[in-house]
């Protein structure tokens, strides 16, 4: 295999730079720039020359095969940052032979195939990197902690067990066995079920959590929507005008709201349209409204649109109207916002399932067919034992899946998509 390496922090300028070398050559690299070899994990400042010219000085860490990242032999060398310095030591490295640069993802996939990470890992390892706000950091670490993992590992104990017991009966069919084992495999298939449906129910939760909330501010015009959008980012974001109509589409932004990913929708005032252009806005504006997790209705809700149980009714212009109530706001002076935040964070926030475990659509998908298998099983069982042969292969049907779900077979064509999302050097 191929020693890699790759600039491991942001391109541009910066105090110091990390370049990330794996493969068998790693630890020739020092001498390779005329400095004397360093010991595994014990940092060393080395100073690096080509052709007796100094390159830079920077200090070098070395992991032996097993012990690194990648599960291979990996050298860092951290380096000033410079544009000009971290350049020269690329170009150095690409001269030497059996060295190349790294491909989008490279290190990470050969720690999945080194059997460092295994895919759900690899999956939360992107989305931490990825991660804007603090539940967004919290569900990826969950994941690169293996905590999934363990789960569909448990899982896949619980069917290799059941699998087992089946086949034994299978094996000695001619023979008297001493225990009915249908009563435990029918109990490990209700338990698996029961576990597979409660993390297929968590996902849409944790996909939202990736990818962000949306929440729709609804009313009818001059309401006030756009100033409580602004006032709600921190910024002029939105168009503020005391002329009915002025948004005649949808605007979005994107923040932070205590940990939650939320994108808040200024929709089009809803009301009979004055011209095609604010019609089609107005339809825009109700289909988003209607998509959004949550709306927040500024006076009377429009005709046409019911608010659900955890949709915010809330006052508008409380300064101008000094209206008292639980959500009477200004978004001109702020009165009420830190009341309709709170509110807006424990509503999202209730929808978090109580132990979540699965994060991604795929893992929904193969979970969802291993269920299927094990509904296929289970009633095969309980409807008499003439073919357990069947219901045995549904079982490895099940295992199948979760194999998939763990990235161990069936999942190539996948790779090429999930390590693409990853930036070179890592």
């Amino acid at each position: 295999m191929d020693t890699i390496f790759a600039r491991a922090t942001p391109p541009g300028r910066s105090g110091v730079a990390i370049i990330r070398i794996s493969g068998p050559r790693a630890l020739e690299v020092p001498s390779l720039f005329e400095a004397a070899p360093i010991s595994p994990r014990k940092p060393a400042l080395r100073t690096l020359r080509q052709d007796g010219a100094i390159l830079d000085e920077a200090l070098l860490l070395a992991f032996s095969d097993g012990q690194s990242f990648t599960g291979e032999p990996v050298l860092e060398i951290q380096c000033h940052g410079s544009i000009a310095v971290v350049n020269a030591l690329l170009n150095r490295l690409e001269t030497f032979e059996g060295l190349r640069p790294a491909e989008a993802g490279e290190f990470t996939r050969r720690a999945l195939q080194n059997e460092r990470l295994d895919l759900p890992q690899v999956e939360a390892l992107a989305d931490l990197i990825d991660a804007e706000t603090e539940m967004q950091r919290q569900q990826a670490l969950r994941g690169v902690s293996g905590q999934f993992s363990a789960q569909a590992e448990g899982w896949r104990s619980q069917l290799i067990r059941a699998a087992a017991l089946l086949e034994a009966t299978i094996d000695f069919a001619d023979e008297e066995v001493p225990v009915d084992v249908t009563p435990e495999v029918l109990g490990i298939l209700t338990s698996l079920q029961s576990d597979f449906q409660a993390a297929i129910a968590a996902v849409p939760f944790a996909e939202r959590v990736r990818q962000g909330f949306e929440v729709a501010i609804v009313g009818a015009p001059n309401v006030g929507k756009s100033t409580l959008l602004n006032a709600l980012a921190g910024r002029e974001a939105a168009l503020t005008s005391e002329i009915a109509g002025t948004t005649r589409d949808v605007v979005e932004v994107r923040m932070d709201l205590s940990g939650l990913p939320v994108t808040l929708l200024d929709t089009a005032g809803v009301r009979e349209g004055q011209d095609p252009v604010e019609r089609a806005g107005i339809t825009l504006a109700r289909k988003r409204a209607e998509a959004a997790d949550l709306r927040i209705f500024l006076g009377p809700p429009p005709d046409g649109m019911q608010p659900d149980p955890e949709d915010i009714l809330a006052h508008p212009k409380a300064d101008v109207d000094h209206i008292d109530g639980q959500f009477s706001i200004s978004g001109k002076t702020g009165l009420g916002l830190d009341a309709l935040i709170a509110a807006i964070q424990a509503r999202l926030s209730a929808r978090q399932p109580v132990d979540p475990g699965a994060t991604h659509s795929r893992h929904a998908t193969a979970i969802r067919r291993a269920r299927a298998a094990l509904e296929s099983a289970q009633t095969r069982l309980e409807y008499g034992n003439d073919f357990p042969e069947l219901a045995a292969q549904d079982m490895r049907e099940a295992l199948l899946s979760l194999d998939g779900l763990l990235g161990r077979i069936g999942v190539e064509d996948l790779l090429g998509e999930i390590f693409s999302s990853f930036c070179i050097g890592k």
